[in-house]
């Protein structure tokens, strides 16, 4: 207790006269970045899920040829969880004379339980969700059935025996299929009309579906409990991903918003370091008196201990009320980034990692000075030039360096990078040091080269060896991991926005006839549609695997929607697309064509374990072909082009009948005229991505907007770095201003003294930061991010004048108090 008293009693006392602020303000800064993007980084997690359930229209989908048992949807309403029913089959749909082959979906009440079903009154229009389903005795056709029967809202439509009249115009519907395979035209209906339709018979090939939806932890619970009941033939889906475009915009946006977080930790891990180094050499005749009162050794550490816990939880109830609320201030601000009205309750996991981070910042880089304060001699009292022991290397550095691997592996978990990671924080702090060293040296050889100014403040960096190498490192550490966080942030808004240019084709043409290719191509171009290339798309199964039956292998990826089961749409290329990259092999050049040559996608390649040289037998149209892998590519799904896993040379599949698909760009209003088309090429499939499209430029403009924000928390740390940089030579500039005062020099003199100190070590410290962060950005931006690396000039322009301005306003604040008091108050203090 007299321990906890005498802690609290100098904790206040501290605080008053302003020892703890800067120490207060870095652990303050380190969990208000962790809080503030755990909570952020959770709720927009428990989102996605929810929002990636819209492509099933519920969160689970059971799935079966047979008529479901009732005892599902029992089990469910027990268990408090919302239900609907589909079924699915492919019927005729008449319009007078008019007919096409059309997917019925009748839906019960309460679809669909995620997502909405957008509707409009005219075919290809802008969509607006609808209040429920289809009425009994009504329909809601698709743009492309609508016009290709000839029909408009009001009509009847023949479905079966019965008749429904179309009161809307169904534009878009969550569960439609994303694949071209399932973009037949789309009419949902009421499951009251189903039975007077008479459309399921004996031999009908129907598709029943049960869809769920409810908090996650019964979802989870009754998944378990279908997954023990349901029958052979019943699949059950459960989606916890979304489209690749918003799962890879919401996956690289938490990756940025995690390094960025922790670049906040390092630099006010930093920040608490160079404080807890002042905060020792402070009190170390405190210590000494204590000492000489009686007080033991362990006393007086636990006094510094209690001390530590204090501000510990001080830090972690203000760092995380300052987290909340910068995620609440940005969460109001994305609330369109997706797709759900009420997002998640915040986790409370981020509060005890905000409570550990401040306890680890303090252990791992307080604490061991800490320890070396309690060693100090009684004696010192009498003699001021005794001091603690020297520490062990294993006790100074050890806690830190442990801190530091930990949270580089809690953000950064994946083996080979997190070695990457650290080997290179390694080797630039060792560079750091080293050029420290150098500038020490060099300076001690240049004071008598300089003008007196310059002499002074190059004699200061020589003078305080040590202290002059630990400031190069901190605040070179400190540029470097701003810098990095900076290129990082450019070069992933830049490639957000390459993704989704402006003019990108928002409808997509499958199977057009090779006999009307031009005719089509044509036709879009006099609607003032801007085309794309024309591509083949040709079915084909693969068969064997160099000569084993497919059947006979066990692919990576088991289940019914393996590759090695499905039929794939092929295509041939005589150049690499651009969102393509080949990571082994090589793409084929003229002399290639018509060669037996195939290039795959990384996703097929693994799925199915296939290497460099591999012979694939594919079964098209009953025919067989063999070919060699020739090149592995890696392909970038999220850019909305067309894209193959499976690319031929030309000249191996043109005998092949198949048929070809494009894309195309048309203005806002402008689609209208798809109508036209669709009845002069009944046969054209159109797939409309406008809505999905206006979707994913929402999320992608609100995840930059929360990187940017989230960079407020790293730029804070940062001048966290720089004021305690300041503060840790403050006394002793004090007295040395006082000094040169006395002896004549000018306050100027002084002034400008301390500016070239600061400017030199702050110039050399930008330029290394610049490298540094060049290297490391490259090396993130490619293998982390998965992005394109794009190098600049001004990261270099920045670190160098940012470092010495920066540093030279520090030490000029640092100054301004000290060069203003009169010597004599100094002198007598």
């Amino acid at each position: 207790m007299k321990a906890l008293r005498l802690a609290l009693r100098t904790l206040a006392r501290e605080w008053r006269s302003g020892e703890l602020g800067v120490l207060l303000l870095a652990l303050t800064v380190a969990v208000a970045a962790l809080t503030g993007v755990g909570f952020l980084v959770s709720r927009i997690s428990a989102a996605v899920a929810l929002q990636a359930s819209a492509v099933l229209a519920a969160d689970i989908r059971l799935g079966s040829p047979q008529p479901l048992p009732e005892a599902y949807f029992t089990e469910a309403a027990r268990r408090g969880l919302r239900c609907a029913r589909s079924t699915n089959l492919l019927s005729v749909v008449f319009n007078g004379e008019a007919s096409q082959l059309t997917n019925v979906a009748a839906v019960s009440a309460g679809y669909p339980l995620r997502g909405r079903v957008l509707v409009a009154g005219e075919p290809f229009a802008r969509g607006s969700p609808a209040a429920g389903i289809p009425a009994p005795g009504e329909a809601w056709p698709g743009s492309k059935l609508l016009a290709a029967v000839g029909g408009q809202v009001g009509s009847q439509l023949s479905i079966g025996a019965a008749s429904l009249r179309v009161t809307r115009v169904l534009i878009a519907r969550p569960d439609q299929g994303g694949t071209f395979a399932e973009l037949a035209p789309n009419l949902i209906m009421n499951a009251a009309d189903l039975p007077a339709t008479r459309l399921i018979q004996p031999g009908s090939r129907v598709s029943y579906g049960a869809l769920f939806a409810g908090e996650r932890t019964r979802i989870d619970a009754f998944k378990a409990w279908l997954i023990a009941h349901k029958g052979p033939g019943e699949r059950l889906r459960d989606i916890t991903e979304a489209s690749p475009q918003i799962r890879n915009a919401v996956e690289r946006a938490g990756r940025f918003l995690s390094l960025a977080s922790l670049v906040s930790v390092l630099l006010c891990a930093i920040a608490v370091a160079m404080t807890a180094r002042r905060y020792v050499h402070r009190h170390l005749d405190a210590v000494a008196l204590l000492k000489t009162l009686g007080a033991t050794r362990a006393f007086t550490l636990a006094v510094s201990v209690l001390q530590l816990l204090s501000l510990a939880l001080l830090a972690a109830v203000a760092g995380a009320a300052l987290g909340f609320l910068a995620q609440e201030w940005l969460l109001r601000t994305i609330r369109g980034l997706l797709a759900v009205t009420d997002l998640p309750a915040a986790s409370l996991s981020p509060l005890a990692i905000g409570f550990v981070t401040a306890i680890a910042l303090l252990a791992g880089f307080a604490l061991p000075p800490l320890l070396q304060l309690a060693r100090v001699p009684a004696l010192r009292v009498l003699r001021r030039d005794v001091g603690p022991p020297p520490p062990l290397v294993l006790l100074a550095f050890g806690p830190a360096i442990a801190v530091v691997l930990l949270l580089i592996y809690w953000v950064v978990p994946e083996r080979k990078l997190f070695l990457s990671f650290t080997a290179a924080l390694a080797a630039f702090v060792l560079v750091l040091t080293l050029a420290g060293l150098l500038l020490v040296y060099l300076a001690g050889r240049l004071r008598g080269r300089v003008g007196v100014a310059w002499r002074f403040g190059v004699a200061n960096l020589s003078r305080r060896r040590a202290e002059s190498v630990v400031q190069l490192v901190a605040f070179g550490t400190g540029i470097m991991v701003l810098l990095l966080l900076g290129i990082l942030r450019d070069d992933l808004n830049g490639d957000w926005q390459r993704t989704l240019p402006p003019n990108l084709p928002n409808y997509f043409f499958i199977n057009i006839p090779p006999a009307v290719r031009g005719d089509f191509v044509r036709a879009l171009q006099a609607q003032g549609a801007r085309t794309t290339r024309v591509l083949p798309m040709i079915r084909g199964r693969l068969t064997s695997i160099n000569g084993h039956a497919v059947e006979s292998l066990r692919a990576a990826r088991t289940g019914e929607d393996s590759f090695a089961t499905r039929e794939q749409n092929l295509t041939w290329a005589s150049e690499l697309a651009a969102d393509n990259r080949i990571i082994a092999g090589r793409w084929w050049t003229a002399e290639d064509f018509g060669k037996p040559l195939v290039s795959l996608a990384t996703e097929f390649q693994e799925s199915l374990g296939l290497r460099l040289g591999d012979r694939l037998s594919f079964d098209i149209a009953g025919e067989a072909l063999e070919v060699t892998v020739a090149s592995i590519r890696k392909v970038k799904w999220d850019t909305f082009q067309p894209n193959f896993f499976i690319v031929f040379p030309p000249g191996v599949l043109e005998g092949a009948a198949g048929t070809y698909m494009t894309s195309a760009y048309f203005t806002p209003g402008s689609a209208r005229s798809l109508a036209q088309l669709v009845r002069r090429f009944p046969s054209v499939s159109i797939f409309d991505i406008d809505e999905l499209l206006t979707q994913v430029r929402g999320v992608l403009d609100k995840a930059a907007f929360a990187v940017q924000s989230v960079f407020v928390f790293t730029l804070f740390a940062g001048l966290t770095v720089l004021l305690a940089a300041v503060q840790s030579s403050r006394d002793e500039r004090r007295y040395e201003s006082a000094m040169l005062r006395t002896l004549g020099a000018s306050r100027r003199t002084v002034v400008q003294g301390v500016l070239a100190e600061f400017a030199t070590l702050g110039s050399l410290s930008g330029l290394l930061a610049a490298v540094g962060a060049s290297v490391g950005a490259y090396f993130l931006t490619t293998q982390w991010l998965d992005l394109r690396y794009a190098f600049g000039l001004m990261p270099w322009v920045e670190g160098v004048a940012g470092g010495a301005l920066l540093m030279a306003a520090g030490g000029w604040l640092a100054t301004r108090s000290v060069v203003n008091q009169p010597p004599l108050t100094t002198l007598r203090a």
